[in-house]
């Protein structure tokens, strides 16, 4: 068996707002990784713990059209709130995750969820955007929600911490999301001086984020907020805890088929582009105020 290469590991200095209530780093796509690279996964937008002071109005961003893929919002502190234009509505608080498809079009808005912006406070999360197959493009949009309850759960030996299974399966403990193309995601809870061995496809694409903590992923040392981006190539991933952390794996079959984006929808050709710009102006994606 051998080990899965690193291609790179990227930290997270490099941020910016979205909307007025989210302070992210986008590690991929970016100059070093293209959307393509990380296929099923098209976006990573983390927010590294910040704190946001008291405000009786919630900071967020406002209402936004999407189509053709997935969005998911992965809560680690802080609280968000959602609203869409088929009439629902949610709060994603730490610990649990939102995963939202927007499949044949959407609008949706997203905000500090009121008691959480009235009292400030630590602010930390992470937001995907998981592609489509072409043949899911043309999909009702849909909600599923995860809590902390629905996980599966992975036992490290020795109390060694434990891996929340989101999607995908670890060692038979398997996930509770519906993915369309073959996805596994693990949020791994692991305390100082253990260790995780585990198996990733040696051509899946696959990444490893350092939410908590400090950890030697194979032959790399990756500091909080960092995101370690591995070759397609091994299968093996051998993680040393270097303090109590929280990792957050990705790994996901490519999806083999053209990509065509711009803005907030991600389509299959230009023409398929074009044809949702109009029917976002022709109000076919509802209302939502």
């Amino acid at each position: 068996m051998k080990n899965k290469k690193i291609q790179l590991v990227m930290d997270s200095s490099a941020t910016h707002m979205v909307g007025d209530g989210f302070r992210v780093q986008t590690f991929f796509p970016s100059e070093k990784i293209g959307m393509k690279r990380m296929s099923p996964f098209l976006l990573l937008d983390y927010n590294a713990k910040v704190e946001f002071a008291p405000r009786d109005e919630p900071r967020g961003v406002g209402v936004h059209p999407h189509r053709g893929f997935e969005t998911v919002t992965i809560a680690y502190s802080g609280s968000v709130a959602h609203h869409d234009s088929a009439g629902n509505a949610g709060v994603v608080n730490p610990g649990e995750i939102q995963w939202m498809t927007a499949g044949s079009g959407i609008l949706h808005k997203e905000y500090h969820e009121e008691k959480f912006s009235k009292a400030g406070g630590i602010f930390q999360m992470v937001q995907l955007w998981v592609n489509l197959p072409k043949k899911d493009k043309s999909n009702a949009p849909g909600y599923q929600t995860i809590t902390a309850d629905d996980y599966g759960i992975y036992e490290l030996p020795d109390g060694g911490g434990i891996v929340e299974v989101i999607a995908g399966e670890l060692n038979g403990v398997k996930g509770p999301v519906k993915t369309h193309s073959p996805i596994n995601m693990y949020n791994i809870k692991i305390k100082k001086g253990k260790e995780l061995t585990f198996e990733l496809s040696s051509n899946w694409n696959s990444a490893a984020l350092v939410v908590e903590g400090s950890a030697t992923i194979n032959e790399a040392d990756v500091p909080a907020d960092s995101l370690l981006i591995f070759e397609n190539e091994g299968e093996q991933v051998r993680i040393f805890a270097k303090e109590d952390s929280t990792i957050l794996v990705l790994s996901g079959e490519p999806i083999d088929e053209p990509i065509a984006a711009y803005g907030p929808f991600v389509m299959n050709t230009h023409d398929e582009l074009e044809q949702a710009y109009l029917d976002y102006n022709a109000g076919k994606y509802g209302v939502l105020e």
